[in-house]
C-alpha cells in the first residue's frame, strides 16, 4: 500500500511539480526580500522616518520578534488545517504586514507593521517545506525542500541589491511595497497549481506539541538563536560600516548586499554537503568556521575590496540554517510542523539578538565593525550549545546501550 505522498506524488507530472516549486519559492523570495530590506536600506529608513540607526535596528528587531511568536503560535493554531488553506492565509497575511510597512507614517507605526509582516513568515517556510516533500517522489524530497530555501537565497542575492538600489534612487518604500506585491502573486500561484489533497496526513496541536517536547529539539533550536546572531548583528549595521569605516559612499551598498548573497547561496548548497557528509558535526565546524570570519572582520572593514570578501564569508554561515533543519527533522518526530516553523523562529530569535547587542556596541561609541566582535562571542556561545548537545546525545546513547545490555 502507498504512503498518502507517494500517492499524492505519483498523480503529479514533473511539470506541476515544478510550477508548485516555483509558487512556493517565490514566497520565499518574497519573505527574504522583506526580512533583509531594512538592512539593506537602513540609512534611507533612518532620513525618511527622521529616527536614528539604532530605531531602525529595532525595526528590524520587531520583525524577527515577529517570527518568532508567529512561527509556533500559528504553526500551532493551524494545526488542524488543510497545508493549502493555510499557506494562502500566511501569504495573504504577509502581503497585508508588508503593505502596512510601505505606508508606514512615523516610527510606531512602522514598529507595529514590521512585527504584524513577520508573524506569518515560519509558519510559511515550515508548511511550505512540507508540501515540497509532499509532492516529490522519495528519492527527490530533499532536493524539492532545498528549492523552497533557495527562494531565500535568491532573495538575498537579487531582491535585497535590487530593493536597495530602488530605495536609493526613488524611496524605501517600494521595497516593503514590491514584497507585498509578489506575495499576492504568490497566493495566486498556489491556489492556481496547488491542489487540495484529499488524503493528506493531519495532525493535532497536542499531538504536535507532546513529540515538540525534546531536549535535542530545543538544543538545536538554542544553537540557531544564539550562535546564528553573529551574521544579523554584522550585517544589520554592514552601512554604516561602510560609510563610517571602509570610507566609501552608499553606492556601494547594492554590491555589498550581493556579495552576502553570493555566501547565502554557496551556504544553500554548502548546508546540504555537510550535513551528508558530516551529521549534527557539520555544526559545530560551521560555528568554529563563523567564529574565524567574525573576529578577522573588524580587520577587513578598513578596506573596500577586503570588506566586500568578508561579507561573502559572513553570507555563508547560513549553512547552518540547512544544518539544523536536517538536525529537528530527525529529532522531532510527530511534530514536524512545529520543528520545521520553529527553526525559523530560533532564527528570527538570532536576528533579534544580533542587532540589539550591535546597536548597544554602536550607541556605546565602539565602531560600526566591531559588531564583527560581539558576532564572534554569540558563535562561541553557539559553539558550547553544541557541545552540551553532543555530550546530552552521547550520554542518552549509553543509557541505551546499558539498558539493551542488562
Amino acid at each position: 500500500m502507498n504512503h498518502p505522498h507517494e500517492a499524492l506524488a505519483s498523480r503529479l507530472t514533473a511539470a506541476q511539480r515544478l510550477l508548485i516549486l516555483i509558487a512556493l519559492s517565490l514566497g520565499g523570495f518574497a519573505i527574504g526580500t522583506s526580512e533583509f530590506a531594512s538592512m539593506g536600506l537602513m540609512l534611507e529608513i533612518s532620513r525618511g522616518l527622521g529616527i536614528s540607526e539604532s530605531q531602525v535596528g529595532h525595526l528590524i528587531s520587531a520583525y524577527a520578534v515577529g517570527v518568532v511568536v508567529g512561527a509556533p503560535v500559528l504553526a500551532f493554531a493551524g494545526a488542524r488545517l488543510p497545508r493549502r488553506t493555510l499557506l494562502l492565509l500566511l501569504m495573504g497575511f504577509y502581503a497585508v504586514g508588508n503593505l502596512g510597512s510601505a505606508l508606514a507614517p512615523n516610527y510606531e507605526i512602522a514598529l507595529l507593521a514590521r512585527f504584524v509582516a513577520g508573524l506569518p513568515h515560519g509558519a510559511y517556510f515550515g508548511v511550505a517545506m512540507l508540501v515540497a516533500a509532499a509532492i516529490s517522489p522519495p528519492e527527490q524530497r530533499g532536493a524539492a525542500v532545498s528549492k523552497v530555501l533557495l527562494g531565500l537565497s535568491v532573495a538575498i542575492l537579487v531582491g535585497n541589491p535590487l530593493t536597495t538600489w530602488l530605495g536609493q534612487h526613488a524611496s524605501w518604500r517600494i521595497a516593503f511595497g514590491l514584497v507585498s506585491v509578489l506575495a499576492v502573486i504568490t497566493v495566486a500561484l498556489i491556489a492556481r497549481f496547488l491542489a487540495p489533497d484529499p488524503n493528506e496526513p493531519r495532525t493535532t496541536p497536542m499531538r504536535e506539541l507532546k513529540a515538540f517536547n525534546r531536549p535535542q529539539v530545543w538544543l538545536a533550536l538554542a544553537i540557531g538563536a544564539i550562535g546564528f546572531a553573529g551574521m544579523f548583528c554584522v550585517f544589520t549595521y554592514l552601512s554604516p560600516t561602510l560609510v563610517r569605516v571602509t570610507g566609501v559612499s552608499e553606492r556601494w551598498m547594492p554590491l555589498a548586499v550581493g556579495a552576502f548573497g553570493i555566501g547565502a547561496l554557496i551556504s544553500n548548497f554548502a548546508g546540504g554537503w555537510l550535513v551528508d557528509r558530516f551529521q549534527f558535526r557539520a555544526a559545530g565546524l560551521v560555528l568554529v568556521w563563523s567564529i574565524a570570519v567574525l573576529l578577522l572582520y573588524p580587520l577587513a572593514a578598513h578596506s573596500l575590496w577586503s570588506v566586500l570578501l568578508a561579507v561573502v564569508a559572513v553570507g555563508t554561515m547560513g549553512a547552518l540554517a540547512v544544518i539544523l533543519q536536517t538536525r529537528l527533522m530527525d529529532a522531532a518526530g510527530e511534530a514536524q510542523t512545529l520543528a520545521a516553523a520553529s527553526n525559523h523562529a530560533a532564527f528570527n530569535t538570532a536576528n533579534a539578538l544580533g542587532p540589539w547587542l550591535g546597536g548597544m556596541a554602536i550607541d556605546a561609541g565602539h565602531s560600526p565593525a566591531s559588531t564583527g566582535y560581539v558576532g564572534a562571542a554569540t558563535a562561541v556561545a553557539g559553539l558550547l550549545l553544541w557541545a552540551v548537545a553532543v555530550w546530552w546525545e552521547r550520554r542518552e546513547g549509553r543509557a541505551v546501550a546499558e539498558i539493551a545490555g542488562s
